[in-house]
Formats: C-alpha cells, structure tokens, sequence
C-alpha cells in the first residue's frame, strides 16, 4: 500500500518537522540532517497547535517544496477531551497547509487503528481501532485525506517503539531498562505473557527517512515483524546489569490488552526496501545499556 514515487533517493528541498522535540521527531529530524537535509525542527515552543496562532505559525514555515512530518499528539489518548485536543491540533495543521501548499505529508500515526486479530497484521488489515487513542490516529488520517486530497501523502504506523531518550518511560523496553540500571526490580502486568511487536527507535525513523527521500505516498507499517512476551523482555533487560534484578509478576487488573497477540507481517517494508533490516530486540537493548539516558 505504499508506493514510492521517487524510484531513486532525492532529498527535498526543505522538510518541516512538526512535533521535533517527541520521540519520533527528533530521531527523524537527526537521520535527515545526517543526510545533509536541510531540516527545520518545530516543537511546542516555536508552535503551538492548540494556541490560536497556531495555523498561521505554522504556514509560515511552509513553501511549495517542503516536505511536512506530522509527529505532534497528545499522548496515549485517555479520555474524549484529549481525543478533541488531538483533533483540534491536526485541524490547525490542515489550515496551515490549504494556506501555504506543500509538496509533501508524512504523518506518523500508529498501529492502534487496527482491530485486534490472531494473525499477523498488515497495511491492508481493518483500521477499525478498539481505543481512543486509535480513533484519535484514525480520525487523523481521514481529516488529512479528505482535507488535503490533492497533497501527496504518506502514513507510517509504528507500532510499540522503545530506545534511548524515551518521553514516556512506556512499559516494556524502555522502563524495564530504567529500572533494571538502577537496580530496581521489575514487575510485570499480570505474568507479562502478552505478546507484543517492539521496533527500536531508528528504525522507525530510518522508515520515515525512506518515505522522504523517495516521495512515498500510501501507509507502512513501522514494525520488526517478531513477538515477544513482556517476561522475556524484562528477563533480557534484567540479565543486562549486575546485580540482576527481580522480575516479579503481580495480579491482572482488567482484561488483557489485545488477547495478550499482536503481530504483524512485514512483507511490505521487505519488498520495498530489501536492505533494511530492524534491529533485534537483544541489539536494541544493548544500544540502550550504552547510552546514558
């Protein structure tokens, strides 16, 4: 579902990333400028798309050659007046760029669009998301589609991402990391047996580099293509420090979140890029332990 309409890599002439200062954005913002791309970085500061000047902030840093990367959300979505927040923040986008025309959209959504199943998921899989937070991504799609239809655009789904420099400190990867180098035990949901899809951080931003560099239009998934179960990542995380810390079970609250399965096929990403290949669990657990933060 993702067709890549510049055969060959060419940098654009100037990209815009909303959201810079997130997880996604500032990896992808430094895999640009690595490139030699000519990358203006926005956080809240520089725009706010919840304050009233936030469409006309925005638009003037748009010209006809930029490439524009969406990143910015309020996150995970909890309730329906952050899920109106989200809304209200891609309208602004919408009005900056029927303001000011671009050449290119990127936007970074996630895998929470896509109904739960027992097969691995792909591209073509039901976007019929079970959460706020996917209806949020979803709606967000459709604003953008139907809004800038004659906008090239370009749709990446990650799904859980974990590294260093993490906001959130989201369970799996990234805290259980946190804890196991400061010697603290990790407990788990229940028996931590759900079994989920985890992709490092620069891949999914060597993903979104690919999208920019080759014009792509339509929806990728930004996945690894391997599940694993929370236990065996907070084992992994724990065996990489001395003293080894506890991994302790606790009781299940609620129901367990997508049937404790949530794979995908990465068919797709194989096809269209056939060089790229994600980092293992074990490797990005390792670039983890050797960074700082």
């Amino acid at each position: 579902m993702l067709t890549l309409n510049s055969p060959k890599p060419a940098k654009p002439e100037r990209v815009v990333i909303m959201g810079a200062g997130g997880f996604v954005g500032r990896a992808s913002a430094d895999k640009l400028k690595a490139d030699g791309v000519n990358v203006i970085a926005l956080t809240r500061k520089e725009v706010d798309l919840l304050a009233a000047d936030g469409a006309t902030k925005l638009a003037a840093q748009l010209t006809p050659a930029t490439t524009l990367i969406v990143t910015s959300a309020l996150a995970p979505v909890k309730n329906t007046p952050m899920l109106l927040d989200n809304l209200c923040m891609m309208q602004a986008v919408i009005e900056a760029v029927k303001t000011r025309p671009i050449a290119h959209l990127i936007y970074i959504s996630s895998d929470a669009v896509y109904s739960d199943s027992d097969k691995p998921m792909t591209e073509s899989s039901p976007a019929e998301p079970g959460s706020l937070h996917g209806v949020m991504h979803l709606a967000r799609e459709v604003m953008l589609k139907n809004e800038l239809a004659a906008i090239p655009q370009a749709f990446v789904r990650p799904t859980l991402i974990f590294g260093p420099n993490d906001p959130h400190n989201g369970y799996g990867p990234n805290r259980f990391m946190r804890l196991a180098r400061a010697g603290q035990e990790i407990r788990l949901f229940g028996e931590g047996e759900e079994r989920r899809d985890h992709i490092f951080i620069e891949d999914v931003a060597e993903i979104v580099r690919r999208c920019v560099l080759h014009r792509a239009t339509g929806i990728v998934n930004a996945v690894s293509g391997k599940v694993t179960s929370f236990k065996e990542i907070a084992e992994m995380a724990a065996a990489k420090f001395e003293p080894r810390v506890k991994v302790i079970g606790t009781p299940r609250v609620g129901a367990m979140p997508h049937n404790g399965y949530r794979a995908f096929d990465t068919a797709l990403v194989q096809k269209l890029f056939p060089d790229f290949k994600p980092l293992t669990l074990t490797q990005g657990l390792d670039r983890m332990k050797s960074s700082p933060t």
